[in-house]
Order: C-alpha cells, then sequence, then structure tokens
C-alpha cells in the first residue's frame, strides 16, 4: 500500500522529484510524501521509476545496481526489474517469464522534461493525466538554471508562502521585494485578483491602486512560478515545494532568463536566486502547526486570497481523496 501519498493530499499528480543531473549511473534514492522510490536509467540514458522496495523480501533496490541490459538488480538476492517493472530473472529458481508475472515490481510514470525528473503518483506504466512544463524551460536560447535543498517543513506551508505576495516588502525587503517596500506608506492598501488558469491560478496585486507588472502562477499541485518584470527581457523563477515526509519539504528552484547567461555573471544572478530563497527559510519553518490548518483556526485578512485558494483546494482534495476534491473555480471571498 502506498498511503502516505493520500495522506500527503497527493494523489494522482505530476510533480519534479529529482534535478537531471542527480541521476547518473547508479540508482537514486528519494523519499516522496513518505514513499520510498527509485529513480535509474538505461543503456540508453532513459529513466525509470519504481517503489523502491524489492516485492520479495522488502529490501531497498535503490542499493543494488543497473546492469548492461537496463534492468535494476536487488542487491539482497539478485532479482532482476525490467524498467516496466517486470521481473526478468531470479536466480536458482528457473522459471517461465508467465510465472514470474507475478513478481513485479512496482513503477510510477516517469518523463524528464526542463532538466527536471518528473513522477506521476499513481503506480501504472501510464499517467492519465498529460505533464504540463513551462515552456520557457526548454526554449531554445533560454538560461535554466536548477538548485534543490530541504526544509524542515510541512509542503503546504512552503507553497502558499511560495504563493504569498504580500510578504515580499518584509521578508524580502533587500532583495525583490525592496521596491513594494518603499512605496509602501502606513495607510496602504494592497488588492489581491486571483484568476483560475487550466494550471491552477494566477495571483496579481495593486498597491494604492497602482497595479503591479509582477504576477504569481499556481502550478497544481506544488509549483509556482513568479515573473519578474524587467523592460526587453525575460525572467521567470519557478519553485516546486516536494513533500519528502510530514516534517521535511524539498524546495526545487528554476531560473529562466535570457540574458546574463554566462559566466561569471550568470552564477552571480544564480547565487542571488539561491539568497533569495533562503530569506524564506527560517519564516517557514517556524510555522504552526506544522501543516496548513482548516481556515477557521487561523485569522486570514483580503490579502490572503491567493494562500486560501490553494488552501481551500488542499483540505477538500485530502478530505475527499482526488476524485472528489471540488476544482479551483473561484478565489475565496472574504469578509473586509
Amino acid at each position: 500500500m502506498l498511503d502516505g501519498f493520500a495522506d500527503e493530499g497527493f494523489t494522482d499528480v505530476w510533480t519534479p522529484v529529482a534535478m537531471s543531473k542527480e541521476v547518473g549511473k547508479a540508482p537514486y534514492a528519494l523519499t516522496l510524501a513518505g514513499e520510498r522510490l527509485v529513480l535509474f536509467r538505461d543503456a540508453q540514458g532513459r529513466v525509470s521509476a519504481m517503489h523502491d522496495q524489492c516485492p520479495h523480501r522488502g529490501v531497498k533496490l535503490s542499493l543494488g545496481k543497473v546492469g548492461k541490459d537496463g534492468c535494476l538488480e536487488c542487491p539482497f538476492h539478485g532479482w532482476r526489474f525490467a524498467s516496466s517493472g517486470a521481473c526478468t530473472h531470479i536466480p536458482l529458481n528457473p522459471m517461465p517469464e508467465e510465472k514470474r508475472r507475478r513478481f513485479a515490481a512496482t513503477t510510477f510514470p516517469v518523463q524528464e522534461r526542463g532538466g527536471l525528473i518528473w513522477v506521476y503518483t499513481r503506480p501504472g506504466a501510464e499517467a492519465p493525466e498529460e505533464l504540463s512544463v513551462p515552456s520557457v524551460m526548454e526554449q531554445p536560447g533560454v538560461h535554466v538554471w536548477h538548485y534543490a535543498e530541504t526544509w524542515n517543513a510541512h509542503w503546504t506551508r512552503a507553497m502558499e508562502n511560495m504563493l504569498d505576495s504580500p510578504h515580499l516588502p518584509f521578508v524580502h525587503r533587500r532583495t525583490i521585494g525592496g521596491a513594494l517596500a518603499r512605496r509602501m506608506k502606513p495607510d496602504s492598501k494592497m488588492e489581491m485578483e486571483v484568476h483560475p488558469t487550466p494550471t491552477g491560478f494566477r495571483s496579481s496585486w495593486t498597491l494604492d491602486g497602482v497595479a503591479s507588472d509582477a504576477y504569481l502562477d499556481w502550478l497544481r499541485p506544488n509549483g509556482m512560478s513568479l515573473r519578474v518584470p524587467i523592460p526587453q527581457r525575460l525572467m521567470n523563477l519557478f519553485m516546486w515545494c516536494v513533500p519528502v515526509d510530514e516534517n521535511h519539504t524539498r524546495m526545487m528552484l528554476v531560473s529562466t532568463r535570457d540574458f546574463l547567461k554566462f559566466q561569471p555573471l550568470a552564477a552571480l544572478l544564480d547565487r542571488f536566486n539561491k539568497r533569495i530563497l533562503r530569506e524564506d527559510q527560517a519564516v517557514v519553518e517556524s510555522s504552526y502547526p506544522v501543516e496548513s490548518p482548516p481556515v477557521s483556526e487561523e485569522r486570514s485578512v483580503a490579502t490572503d486570497r491567493a494562500t486560501l485558494a490553494f488552501r481551500r483546494w488542499y483540505l477538500e482534495r485530502k478530505k475527499r481523496g482526488p476524485s472528489e476534491a471540488t476544482p479551483l473555480t473561484e478565489a475565496p471571498t472574504l469578509a473586509s
């Protein structure tokens, strides 16, 4: 049973789980929503994803090795599994292929796109939903930078933080929130707009009636895209908050731009993006309760529309199950 996905409201979704550069010749172990997975490549470099548990005695398959035939070999008794999950060999126990079928390993749909490896959180050969990857991550002439680190936080708290624009002039006063902080007055008013999109929603805002050129997109279930307004230039920051377990989240950052693409200036800007990410860490890790609670357990205001829209989706999905959750069609209405 793979109960971790359901426990985290994370069943039947596409999510990145690793950077392409992290998965080489050796099996790559990871934990996703409390479940152990292993990624590995065949001789042609194609990636596969399996439950990191041999069906024989529960050993981690990631401790094994990949053969020249692209099969993953269990380190305990040498059972071998193809990328499809089919058991191809059981040492000391010769048997026909049709009999070995009941010894198959559990696999997951997987794709490698935009420098990331994506897994669909339902066992099976094919995903019922098409993977949607931001086109700019695969656009020629665009510099794409990938980075990941793990925070001591539940993924919902991290995700809400990434969708929360009102914190920019406070947490990011010295970086991306500086311009907004300088415009703020004691009686300033921010107004939020949240509109559904095919991949989630888009939030935009005005400060004292002046609209921002920036906007945030929620990429359902655990992604965010921030458009950074630079005249005549393209720059987008993407973040995926990938649940490891109930207390840890892997923050996967992708920066895309059509300028400063070469060293050493590219490295300077990439380090700046890492600094922006880490400005959020202490605040997010301090959140209590650890998991985003029902709306009634915290005090919310009108500028929380985007985070509450995400929270409503998450809580309904977790309560009713992925097949019954109400799709997002409008942002929550809040009393002034």
